[in-house]
């Protein structure tokens, strides 16, 4: 499941069984630049029962 949110493309992933996890890219693919470095996607570290929390929770 993925959505496109403020040119960000927000990807749910199953990290383990019942454990979601969501991936952010910048929708033109450009990687994300934080204090320099530079990133080809972001990954938010929590654990949500289904992908649709998982994108909810990402979009704030």
């Amino acid at each position: 499941m993925q959505c496109d949110h403020d040119g960000f493309k927000i990807e749910a992933f199953e990290a383990g069984k019942g454990l979601w996890h969501a991936r952010i890219r910048r929708t033109d693919l450009e990687p994300v630049i934080i204090d320099g470095v530079s990133f080809p996607a972001l990954e938010v570290g929590f654990a949500w029962f289904d992908p649709e929390t998982a994108i909810a929770d990402a979009k704030t």
